[in-house]
């Protein structure tokens, strides 16, 4: 009968008939087994029975009321396939058995005496038939999960036979290989990890050992070109049958390439975050809600100077960060509170300025996360900043470079938190760098601070030269130190542009970081620009004050330009010397300008100044000085007369103890004295003294502007004297023997060896003057060609020939005597020059001193001698030529002067018309139209002066 673990005990048993030893199976099973049977007497009830209940396996009888077992057998399998039927007949033969078997029948009994038997061999049989459904459904069932493992699309799978090669690959491990692979084939040949001999020597032994009845697993990764493409998972399971031989082998696949890559970058990301937090700034730590530390950043030193454990040890975060940093209901509405600002002392006892950032977390034992970031340099440079512009506020009332310096040098400490600072401002006048300001600190570290020479040899002076901004750790590692027992360690040379250089320092090494190099870079920029400001508004100050100045000057100048203006109209329309005299004096003194002029002319046998003209507040002053005709140290009229140079004295108050007459023009507020000599043509025509009551009153412009009008009166001077010798006809004629090579004529003569007669006449013409010369005692050629090779002449022509004799016309390209004598109304009448000597006739009208002519003879000539003098009256032939001549124009009288000495009025005519006309290059009909309208002006002249004659002499 059944045993413990019979399944009839856990098996619901339907028997369908109604037959005895059916009921007496049931009372068996009922009796032996756990078994739980039910009877019905149909097949009808049974099929009913078998939908709405769960059998686990169904006994019937073959005979049945109104059918056959075997009909219930068909009907039922038509329901399922599965549920074990046992067909029980005491009348069966081989035909039932084979139908029942056909229909599916899971076993067949013949029930044969004695029924006890047959009842054991029933429950026996019923035994196997569930034991084999049981079996055959957990074969199912494995199937069905070997199915659905098998067809996973994450693993990939194969099954080998006992010797290692392919019999089937899902679709999974398909796509995993390049090409579809090759059932029959050993495993380790597969194309994907057959790349390398390694990784298929690894397959290799892995497949071996499953083949060995071995459970295996391993890591394979294939490797192309030393790059991992992929990295599988391999599991291989051998498969043995019910007698423990191999049947198979199972692998699987699980392509871990992704996890191997996540856990990679994680290792990486793990120790990219495990440097950062060794490397950051910023300090990381976390508490619990007590406080206490369960993480501490690994740089934490960075800010605190504490090792991890050293802040371990400190219990909780209060004492480092204060008990109150922010308010805990706060943080727990917003989850995290940032930018706490607080202060913290580090190891070496340093306060910080931290910015705190607080969050919730749930991190192993922590809750709040606290992240520090220092501030304190930050903290300072804002200070810094601050102050900085203040300072550049400051600077803004600063006037001079001096005032700029010292502000520097005050605030230096609390911009850049060392005490040792100076200033040095750049001497242009010198080319040296002088201290402006200094702080205590400097001095005490460095003593007094000398000039140094803006040679680049000293370090001040290298900064300041190369423009460039100079920080030493040490200075005295610097190779420029000129003081080597100086106390300063760190210490920076900062140039202010051209203004000068920037110091500061410090007795410690290494007292300048980033930020603090910084703020003394906008410290020097800020004082630079400063200086810039100052500079110009010094510049325009001073551009003011100069155009204020060049404005007086040019009013004060415009005035004098008023009174110049009307000195020239007056002296235009003046007839006499005095009228021009008198008129100067009073036109320059008739504003407040100047107080007092005059004019003085040279006496010669006195060697001292008369006045002859005056104007404005003498008050006595003339009668109080002989005016002395001296060097230096005399009254400034004596002075201009002495050396004919303007004399000007801007301070007349200036050695009063050493000059007497300054005295005097004190005592009448004379303070300042300009004199101008009255020179034309090298003529001097007296001198003019001007005093004014103001120091300075004269200046260059105003010097430059009262010479000219010195000359301006000269030429007026001359001009009357000109005028007045025309109209005079009682004159001197004075006759001048010379021996200078520089006079032109004398020249030629010696050089030609010949005699020249000059009749008097010169033509001005826009080319120079032309003068005619008469030759004698040599050819006229040769003269001709000497006097083409003199410097002195650039034009020679013949007029006449005649043997040894003619006329000549002497282009000069320097001013001829006859026109400097004329510009003083004399009259160069005639000069005669030969090898050896050269006599001048000179004709000196009554109204201009002889000695003036004398002596611009004197002063032409090297070596000029005076020979004679008469007294001539020819007042009929004076008046009658004048009138001619002014009549003719030069154009008339360069044609008849030429027509005259070519010998074109002799007869018979040396030359005609149209040589003349040649001579002068102009036409013949020109020639004798000019020629007629000379003889017809002279033939006017005389006829009607003798008309005029006859009149007078019949009245």
């Amino acid at each position: 009968m059944g045993g413990s673990d019979s399944p009839l005990d856990s098996s619901r048993l339907l028997l369908v008939g109604t037959t005895d030893w059916l009921d007496e199976l049931a009372a068996l099973l009922e009796s032996d087994t756990a078994a739980s049977v039910q009877t019905v007497p149909t097949a009808a009830d049974g099929l009913d029975l078998v939908r709405d209940s769960t059998v686990d396996c169904v006994v019937t009888e073959y005979a049945l009321a109104e059918t056959t077992g075997v009909d219930l057998l068909r009907e039922l399998r038509e329901t399922t396939a599965t549920l074990p039927v046992v067909l029980a007949t005491a009348d069966g033969d081989e035909r039932i058995a084979s139908e029942a078997v056909a229909a599916g029948v899971s076993d067949y009994i013949v029930v044969d005496e004695p029924i006890a038997e047959t009842l054991d061999t029933a429950v026996s049989r019923l035994e196997d038939t569930l034991h084999d459904v049981h079996s055959a459904e957990m074969q199912r069932e494995r199937a069905r999960q070997f199915d659905a493992v098998f067809h996973d699309t994450q693993t990939s799978m194969w099954i080998l036979d006992s010797a290692g090669e392919l019999v089937r690959a899902n679709q999974t491990a398909r796509a995993m290989v390049e090409e579809n692979p090759t059932v029959g084939d050993p495993f380790w040949q597969l194309s994907w990890w057959s790349q390398t001999a390694a990784t298929r020597n690894d397959v290799r032994q892995l497949v071996e050992q499953a083949l060995d009845g071995t459970f295996g697993n391993a890591i394979v990764c294939d490797t192309l070109d030393q790059t991992p493409r992929r990295v599988i998972d391999f599991s291989v399971r051998p498969v043995e049958d019910e007698h423990g031989d191999l049947e198979s082998v199972v692998i699987k696949g699980v392509d871990i390439t992704d996890r191997v890559t996540l856990e990679r970058d994680l290792r990486q990301s793990e120790e990219l975050h495990r440097v950062t937090l060794n490397n950051m700034t910023d300090t990381v730590l976390m508490t619990n809600e007590d406080g206490e530390y369960t993480y501490v950043c690994p740089n934490v030193h960075f800010i605190f100077g504490y090792t991890a454990e050293e802040m371990y040890e400190q219990g909780t975060i209060d004492g480092l960060l204060g008990e109150d940093l922010f308010d805990r209901d706060e943080l727990a509405a917003n989850g995290i509170l940032k930018n706490i600002e607080c202060t913290a002392t580090d190891k070496a006892g340093r306060e910080h300025t931290l910015l705190v950032n607080v969050r919730e977390v749930d991190i192993q034992d922590g809750t709040l996360l606290y992240s520090c970031r220092d501030i304190t340099k930050r903290k300072q440079r804002e200070e810094a900043l601050a102050t900085l512009q203040e300072l550049a506020r400051s600077f803004l009332y600063a006037g001079t470079h001096d005032e700029i310096a010292q502000h520097i040098v005050d605030d230096a400490a609390n911009v850049l938190d060392l005490d040792a600072s100076a200033v040095y401002l750049f001497d242009a006048d010198t080319n040296e760098l002088r201290p402006a300001a200094h702080s205590q600190a400097m001095r005490d570290l460095h003593g007094p601070l000398p000039r140094v020479h803006a040679d680049g040899e000293t370090l001040p002076g290298h900064g300041f030269i190369s423009g460039s901004t100079l920080f030493f750790e040490d200075v005295h590692q610097a190779d420029r130190l000129d003081n080597q027992a100086t106390d300063l360690r760190s210490a920076s040379f900062i140039p202010l542009g051209d203004h000068g250089v920037f110091v500061a320092g410090s007795d410690e090494v290494g007292a300048f970081d980033d930020v603090t190099r910084e703020l003394a870079d906008l410290l020097a920029a800020t004082a630079e620009a400063a200086l810039d400001r100052v500079t110009r508004e010094s510049q325009l100050r001073a551009q003011e004050r100069q155009l204020q100045q060049q404005n007086e000057q040019l009013t004060a100048l415009n005035r004098i330009n008023e009174t110049i203006r009307a000195i020239d109209q007056a002296i235009v329309q003046a007839e006499t010397r005095d009228e021009i005299d008198h008129t100067v004096c009073e036109l320059l003194t008739s504003d407040d300008r100047f107080s007092f002029a005059w004019i003085g002319t040279v006496d010669p046998t006195t060697e001292t100044l008369d006045p002859r003209a005056w104007a404005g507040n003498d008050q006595g002053y003339l009668d109080s000085q002989q005016f002395s005709v001296g060097a230096a140290g005399t009254e400034p009229a004596g002075e201009t007369a002495a050396t004919g140079e303007v004399t000007m004295v801007t301070n007349v108050a200036a050695d009063l103890r050493e000059d007497s007459w300054r005295a005097d023009a004190l005592t009448r507020d004379f303070m300042s004295v300009l004199s101008i000599p009255l020179v034309y043509n090298d003529l001097t025509y007296g001198v003019l003294t001007v005093y004014a009551n103001a120091r300075d009153a004269f200046d260059d412009t105003a010097r430059a502007v009262l010479a000219e009008l010195g000359e301006t009166i000269a030429s007026a001077l001359s001009a009357i004297e000109r005028k007045n010798a025309l109209l005079t006809t009682s004159m001197t004629r004075v006759e001048f023997g010379i021996d200078d090579p520089a006079f032109i004529l004398s020249r030629l003569a010696r050089e030609a060896a010949c005699t020249l007669s000059y009749q008097g006449g010169v033509q001005q013409t826009t080319d120079g003057s032309y003068v005619f010369v008469i030759v004698e005692d040599a050819p006229i050629e040769t003269v001709e060609r000497v006097a083409s090779g003199l410097v002195g002449i650039d034009d020679v022509q013949q007029i006449s020939v005649d043997g040894d004799s003619g006329v000549l016309r002497l282009g000069l390209t320097q001013p001829f005597l006859a026109l400097e004598l004329a510009d003083h109304g004399a009259i160069f009448r005639e000069a005669t020059a030969d090898p050896t000597m050269t006599s001048l006739t000179i004709d000196v009208p009554d109204s201009i001193d002889v000695r003036t002519i004398t002596q611009l003879v004197n002063e032409t000539f090297a070596d000029a001698e005076f020979q004679s003098k008469q007294t001539l009256d020819q007042a009929a032939e004076h008046d009658l030529y004048g009138k001619f001549l002014t009549d003719l124009t030069d154009r008339q009288i360069e044609v008849v002067q030429t027509a005259y000495y070519s010998g074109f009025f002799e007869s018979p005519r040396d030359s005609t018309g149209e040589d003349v006309a040649a001579m002068l290059d102009i036409s013949p009909p020109a020639f004798y139209q000019h020629i007629r309208t000379v003889q017809r002006k002279l033939f006017t002249t005389l006829f009607e002066e003798r008309n005029t004659s006859i009149a007078a002499s019949s009245r």
